[in-house]
């Protein structure tokens, strides 16, 4: 796990470096002022040294006091850079993996889970690699160098501290074994919490509707309060660390003023040998002490670097061949050979004996009940997930033949969930083609039905839409992102109940415009209106994700109950 997170420093290994050097110096200039201190004491006021001698050993004192500080901020800034550029590096790689990721793997972590795991768990891994590269370096490092000076003072006295030291290493090692399930468990919390906040501001517009604020408060609350909960579960534990070590030091202290001033009085030390003596008690306690909370964060943040290593090793259900083609399809035929389909962990298949073939340029309609695994089936197509039995091909391929950059480039979606990212219209339409110029935009808007209201608005393709295009209407995203998939002048374009938030005239005038001007496109419209899909080519009756009829609209009224019951349902309806 260390490996696989020591990767990510990168170009900061320098600063990285160079913080433990720094601490090096500092810690080798502080240890020198008790010596300075017992000098001053000793020689300088109970001495002869006079006052002249006093002024030489606080000057001498000064600068060793501004040098340490020196280093201490040198270590400082570079710590710091070092461990910033870190969770930089440490980010970009988990969210490049989240993008490389396929559905199943999305559906498999969670996005809430995701979320934290590149927020609060890199944060946790950022302050651990800090602690490091500073801590462990300047504790262990003064741990050695007071001793060693306390020891050559007096090494009856040090006999306190050293009997010290293995009361504070069982109290660490009880923190450290009991701190690490509470914080799993913590930051579990984090995750339900973040599930919380994602579907609300989700579905703020159904929350309104619904007057269902207080419901969602109350929930909130209650993950709020459990998150509380199990945050003061885990820190107590932490809690009992700081007055554990302070009356360890302050029990030492006395012991040893009170053992040293004997030694004073029967001329076995001198008055500044023991002021020395208790600065390096200090220093030792207290690096011990900060050793300890060290080693208690790291273990803390353990948790966090496994489910950072954990979204790092998984390995994408889908990836190209290694002799993958890297070339879009000849053209948009499709074949679906007796394809059966199941979810990550669902032993049940969501689709099972598709089988169908569909001509380039053609246009297949799709029609079923909810749930009947429509939209599973075209993600089939670009690999947005893969066949769990038989073959899916494109332009007489197999899928899987293809690389997924040169396959997702020639299929165009537009799905149930149309969404629009912040930035303005003409941004938005881009995603589709980068290059594409004003006259392209125009024309994918004109087919799309959208031109109209863009240049009806006063900054037209310049139109700020705001985050997931909160300015604009259902029906006017839903054109907006059909255009866009436009401008990647597909070989096949899916259209996933991508017009049901525009009036019946407008959902005729983009498939008649799909039509006219993109013939040679291969196009498959999933519908609930009966009028969306009789006019296609070929029309596929899916009901719990098998065929159930397969055909013209004319064969399908003779030989399909569903589709008939649909048909007669609507039509009639409207008739009368």
């Amino acid at each position: 796990m260390i490996k696989k997170l020591a990767r990510h420093i990168g170009e900061y290994k320098l600063p990285s470096l160079l913080t433990p050097i720094f601490i090096l110096f500092e810690v080798g200039i502080e240890v020198s002022i008790p010596f300075v201190i017992s000098r001053l004491i000793d020689v300088g006021i109970q001495g002869d040294g006079g006052i002249t001698y006093v002024i030489e050993m606080g000057a001498i004192m000064l600068a060793l006091a501004l040098a340490s500080l020196a280093c201490g901020a040198l270590a400082g800034r570079t710590g710091a850079v070092a461990s910033v550029g870190f969770a930089k590096n440490l980010r970009n790689a988990l969210f490049q993996s989240v993008q490389d990721f396929s559905f199943s793997n999305v559906d498999k972590f969670s996005t809430p889970s995701l979320i934290t795991r590149l927020t609060t768990d890199v944060t946790n891994v950022q302050t651990a690699y800090m602690m490091i590269i500073r801590g462990a370096v300047r504790s262990p490092l003064m741990l050695v160098c007071a001793t060693s000076f306390a020891l050559g003072i007096n090494w009856k006295l040090s006999l306190i501290f050293i009997g010290a030291i293995p009361v504070l290493a069982v109290g660490a090692f009880f923190l450290l074994t009991s701190v690490h399930p509470r914080f799993v468990r913590l930051l579990k919390k984090f995750d339900l919490i973040n599930a919380d906040v994602q579907e609300d501001l989700a579905g703020i517009r159904v929350v309104k509707t619904f007057v269902r604020e207080d419901h969602e408060s109350e929930k909130f609350r209650k993950s709020s309060e459990e998150l509380r909960a199990a945050q003061i579960k885990a820190e107590k534990v932490m809690v009992l660390a700081m007055p554990l070590m302070m009356t360890m030091i302050y029990a030492c202290i006395i012991l040893v003023l009170y053992l040293g001033g004997g030694f004073i009085v029967q001329g076995e030390m001198t008055v500044g040998q023991l002021t020395s003596f208790l600065t390096y008690i200090m220093q030792i306690l207290l690096s011990f002490m900060m050793l300890a909370v060290m080693l208690v964060n790291i273990m803390l943040s353990r948790a966090s670097a496994q489910r950072i290593v954990e979204v790092l090793d998984e390995k994408p259900d889908i990836t190209d061949a290694p002799d993958a083609i890297q070339e879009r399809p000849e053209n948009g035929k499709i074949e679906f050979r007796n394809v059966k389909f199941c979810y990550r962990n669902s032993e049940n298949a969501a689709l099972e004996g598709i089988d169908f073939t569909l001509e380039s340029g053609e246009t297949l309609g799709i029609i079923g009940g909810t749930g009947s695994a429509k939209s599973t089936l075209v993600q089939l197509i670009p690999r947005l997930y893969d066949v769990t039995e038989g073959e899916v091909l494109v332009g007489g391929k197999n899928v899987k033949d293809y690389g997924l950059v040169p396959l997702r480039d020639s299929v165009a979606m537009v799905l149930q969930k149309n969404v629009l990212f912040s930035g303005t219209i003409k941004e938005n339409l881009l995603w589709g083609n980068e290059d594409a110029t004003d006259e392209e935009i125009a024309e994918a808007c004109k087919i799309a039905d959208a031109y109209d209201f863009v240049i009806a608005r006063p900054d037209g393709f310049e139109t700020d839409l705001g985050q997931g295009g909160v300015n604009v209407s259902g029906g006017q995203k839903q054109r907006l992102c059909i255009a866009r998939a436009l401008l990647k002048k597909p070989q096949v374009m899916i259209l996933d109940d991508s017009t049901s938030a525009v009036d019946t005239a407008t959902d005729r005038k983009i498939r008649e415009g799909l039509k006219k001007n993109l013939k040679d496109m291969t196009t498959i419209i999933i519908a609930q209106r009966i009028a969306s899909v009789m006019d296609a080519d070929k029309i596929l009756v899916l009901d719990n994700g098998r065929m159930d009829g397969f055909g013209t609209h004319e064969e399908l009224l003779k030989t399909n109950e569903i589709y008939r019951e649909v048909y007669e349902s609507q039509v009639h309806k409207e008739d009368e």
